[in-house]
């Protein structure tokens, strides 16, 4: 059941509006007067609709995202293409699409045996406040047992995009190269190389929705950050080539390093390597989108000896 709302919006200072009907502009937004005598509020500027304004056909609305912007939320109700609205008022909440209003949580409660609980006790369910343009009266409170579409907090996409990634199995580089079982000399080329897979270097996409909002994650790795054991860090952008017997003494073209110092003096005569990957995410979906990132690491350590030379 609506019942029409007593609660007058506080104007500027002390000032007193004397509208008899209909809206005026005031400043920062404009006043709406409903005909029947109710209090007058502020509408905010951004609003774009007509407040009172009688529609045609009663629809839902549309939703349609701006890429890097907040989403937009059209009227149906007003028939033809309908209006567009914003999808939050200040003041007044966030717009449902099946009842054309919107909608926030009546602050404070009304008081046990308030007509608006219709029999009710308070805690069972809540009573909103609802402001719908394009109903008679206006400005309406209601009873939900949970809350409606319009009352809900405003999904943010950014926290979707975090459950997304949530979803992924991201993990750190599989070293292929250098390996444990390895020889390595001072002053010969380690060629650093991992096996490439969705989940040690991507790219890899999960998805998360709330409400109606759906956000898509796509995560790949952009740098391999090595730490070589002898105080020496390599980046690389590649996931690195691997070593064949016929390259000799060559270099790695994308991801090597050369050892100039024994792991003689090191805990258990071996370098401890540390791969570090750094993760770019991209994020898009609710009208906006972005990036995120992680990091994940993989160690393996190795022997480097002196060369042995024979004869």
């Amino acid at each position: 059941m609506l019942r029409r709302a007593a609660v007058a919006l506080p104007l500027a200072g002390a000032v007193t509006v004397s509208v008899l009907s209909g809206s005026a502009q005031a400043d920062g937004g404009r006043v709406y007067c409903p005909p029947d005598g109710s209090p007058c509020r502020i509408i905010a500027e951004d609003t774009v609709t007509t407040p009172g304004q009688k529609g045609g056909d009663r629809g839902g609305s549309r939703q349609s995202g701006h890429s890097g912007g907040k989403p937009t939320c059209r009227d149906d109700s007003t028939g033809g293409a309908g209006q567009e609205v914003p999808c939050h008022l200040d003041g007044f909440g966030s717009w449902d699409s099946k009842t054309s209003c919107y909608y926030q949580l009546a602050n404070p409660q009304p008081p046990a045996g308030d007509p608006a609980w219709e029999g009710r006790s308070p805690g069972d369910g809540a009573i909103y406040d609802a402001y719908c343009p394009n109903h008679d009266a206006g400005f309406l409170t209601q009873w939900f047992a949970t809350p409606p579409g319009g009352a809900a907090q405003p999904v943010d996409p950014e926290v979707l995009a975090l459950e997304a990634v949530k979803k992924m199995t991201l993990l750190g580089p599989d070293i292929a190269s250098p390996k444990a079982s390895g020889k390595f000399a001072v002053g010969m080329p380690v060629w650093m190389h991992i096996n490439r897979s969705p989940n040690t270097f991507g790219p890899v996409t999960a998805s998360a929705s709330a409400g109606a909002v759906t956000v898509t994650a796509t995560a790949k790795v952009s740098t391999i950050r090595w730490s070589m054991g002898d105080g020496t860090t390599v980046t690389c952008t590649k996931p690195g080539t691997p070593y064949k017997p016929a390259y000799g003494k060559r270099e790695s073209p994308d991801c090597g390093h050369l050892y100039t110092t024994t792991s003689a003096s090191r805990p258990g005569d071996k370098f401890t390597v540390t791969a570090t990957s750094t993760w770019g995410i991209d994020w898009q979906g609710g009208g906006q989108s972005g990036q995120l990132t992680e990091t994940r690491e993989s160690q393996v350590e190795i022997a480097v000896g002196e060369v042995q030379v024979l004869g």
